[in-house]
């Protein structure tokens, strides 16, 4: 095989492909990039065997210079391979393989040979065999996975909880995550409604890296649902992910009913001072901050404090605060990471008890956004 095509370009295209290629792999040919090239196109495959990502190059598209002299395929080693694309000295790249499984890159004065595989053992693609697409807005879908992913499980323990709930009807869109401790839960509703229904668990760290895909001029992203892999397609790229099996906990059981305190504040201040509270609770064992609220006096404040370092409390602006005297305590991470997913807007906090999982809303749409965190026991 051999082809000429732009550096800056492919390099780009490599970034993408390297996302689902781990050193980790128990299957060493998976350490590789394989490159596949036909008369119209250049397809560059990686996998670590729950991420597939391949995308395709087109003659057609002007912007990659691209021009096929030979066809033919190889597993290239990944991380090696892209280091030296990114460091060679001119605009083109030249890739050829000739006798075995051996590859000449050259661009400008430098040449490069490096040792290849037989793409022929390189394992097949998951199949989807299913045409019915769900179109999503490329910004929609990120957004998405931002506001919930957060909530994803780390705890291998429990492997249902590393994943992202995702149920599709009619005309809505449900994700929510949680991993016992906290709970984020989205809903939107869909231009068109759905052909099929879809109930199906992710891995969260498909969705992360798909997130890291999706680029600002992204218009939309199509989902394709198979038994256990789903599919999202942008534009000339496929990313594959295995699903998770399993059923998922109802998590509706755990969002309360009823509310004794709420109090509603710009979720960008509280974040700040959230952040400056956490700098001392950080330096203590137990990583608390608390919150205590009182009712008469229209009063919020936040305290934190370190035996080895000292303490923090800070009174915070409320825009409407109402209910009975609280005192809550709770984990400060969790609480950045679901006011950082509110962006500026103006939130609801609601409480039971100072034991009871609270909730965090948009003001403006609280039906659809849900961030819920449950209590620290201080005593």
């Amino acid at each position: 095989m051999k082809f000429t095509i732009s550096r800056a370009t492919f390099t780009a295209k490599l970034n993408d492909v390297l996302r689902a290629i781990s050193s980790k792999t128990t299957i060493p040919i998976l350490t590789g990039l394989k490159i596949a090239v036909s008369d119209s196109d250049v397809t560059l495959t990686g996998s670590d065997a729950d991420i597939t990502i391949e995308t395709v190059l087109p003659v057609s598209e002007e912007s990659f210079s691209l021009t096929i002299e030979q066809t033919g395929s190889i597993v290239l080693p990944a991380r090696f391979f892209s280091e030296i694309v990114k460091k060679l000295p001119d605009k083109l790249v030249t890739i050829e393989v000739s006798d075995g499984f051996q590859a000449q890159i050259t661009s400008g004065s430098a040449a490069f040979t490096i040792n290849g595989q037989d793409a022929n053992n390189y394992p097949h693609l998951p199949e989807i065999e299913t045409t019915d697409g769900v179109q999503l807005a490329g910004d929609v879908l990120k957004e998405i996975i931002g506001q919930t992913v957060l909530a994803v499980s780390t705890q291998e323990s429990r492997p249902i909880l590393t994943g992202i709930h995702l149920v599709l009807s009619d005309s809505n869109l449900f994700a929510v995550a949680t991993d016992s401790h906290r709970l984020a839960q989205r809903k939107i509703n869909l231009p068109q409604p759905v052909q099929q229904n879809y109930d199906v668990i992710i891995p969260g760290k498909s969705l992360t890296e798909l997130s890291r895909m999706i680029s600002d001029n992204q218009s939309s992203v199509e989902l394709r649902i198979a038994e256990n892999q789903v599919l999202f397609v942008l534009g000339n790229t496929m990313f594959y992910s295995r699903l998770l099996e399993g059923n998922y906990p109802e998590t509706n059981r755990l969002i309360p009913e009823s509310e004794d305190t709420t109090v509603e504040l710009n979720a960008a201040s509280f974040l700040a001072a959230i952040d400056r509270a956490s700098l001392l609770s950080h330096e203590s064992r137990n990583n608390v901050v608390k919150l205590s609220i009182t009712a008469a006096d229209k009063q919020a404040k936040i305290t934190g404090n370190s035996p080895d370092v000292g303490n923090v409390e800070e009174s915070i602006i409320t825009t409407s605060l109402t209910g009975a005297d609280l005192e809550i305590s709770f984990n400060p991470d969790y609480m950045k990471d679901a006011l950082r997913s509110f962006g500026q807007s103006e939130i609801k906090l609601s409480f039971t008890s100072a034991l009871r999982p609270f909730t965090l809303v948009p003001t403006e749409d609280a039906e659809n956004f849900i961030q819920l965190i449950t209590p620290v026991r201080t005593y």
